[in-house]
């Protein structure tokens, strides 16, 4: 998890992704921060993120995205 944090922190230094909870309901990330975290996701993990995780529940904070990793086996 600390790692994700990281590269979270790397798209948007901004933001407390340990303790953000709506980062997609609270427009807190944009569409480009959203391609961009896919991406270095894709890179960091090996793992490609398919169209139809591309969801809301899926983004809106670093547990859920931490699960969407470890879903996708990165």
């Amino acid at each position: 998890m600390e790692e994700l944090i990281k590269i979270l922190e790397d798209v948007r230094d901004d933001i407390d992704f340990e303790t953000a909870d709506n980062l997609i309901d609270s427009k807190i990330l944009t569409s480009f921060d959203i391609i961009q975290l896919i991406s270095t996701l894709d890179d960091e993990y090996d793992i490609s993120i398919p169209a139809s995780e591309i969801i809301p529940e899926n983004f809106n904070n670093a547990k859920a995205i931490y699960a969407l990793v470890k879903k996708l086996g990165g």
